[in-house]
């Protein structure tokens, strides 16, 4: 292949085309792996703090996905911005790294817009959010705090 072929401004440094061809090529790899990795991830935890309370075997890991959601928005977003996720602050660092700088001001709305290519209301998505964020909270504290209190 002839752009691996070392040029005459190389000469000095033998390899030096070659090494970055190559360290370019792995980290176009690592970070598509690791932007479909925070795709996957992020859309299942959310998914999980949605319905995750439902799951009689799931319900004390749900308790604790969404204390960390609620320590992520509330007390981060304290000084960050409220609703702050690093998961989707670390996404977004990784599609900036690739090039990507289609961001929208929230994760749920940049998940909507990306499956079903509709650009919704940046305030509806996050009324939305928040409320299934609380529908997930309230169900979590009834079925893990005052259910089992009752039981006993």
């Amino acid at each position: 292949m002839r752009f691996l072929k070392n040029g005459p401004a190389c000469k000095s440094r033998p390899g030096i085309r070659h090494s970055l061809v190559i360290e370019y090529l792995l980290n176009f790899v690592m970070l598509g792996a690791l932007n479909l990795f925070f795709f996957v991830f992020h859309t299942a935890f959310t998914l999980f703090n949605l319905i995750g309370w439902l799951f009689p075997c799931l319900r004390k890991l749900h308790l604790f996905t969404i204390s960390i959601t609620a320590f992520s928005w509330f007390l981060l977003g304290f000084w960050f911005g409220w609703g702050y996720c690093l998961c989707t602050d670390w996404h977004w660092q990784v599609r900036e790294a690739m090039g990507l700088y289609d961001q929208s001001s929230s994760y749920m709305h940049f998940l909507i817009l990306k499956l079903t290519n509709w650009n919704a209301n940046p305030a509806l998505v996050d009324a939305g959010t928040f409320i299934g964020f609380l529908i997930g909270l309230c169900g979590s504290i009834w079925v893990n705090l005052v259910k089992r209190r009752a039981k006993s």
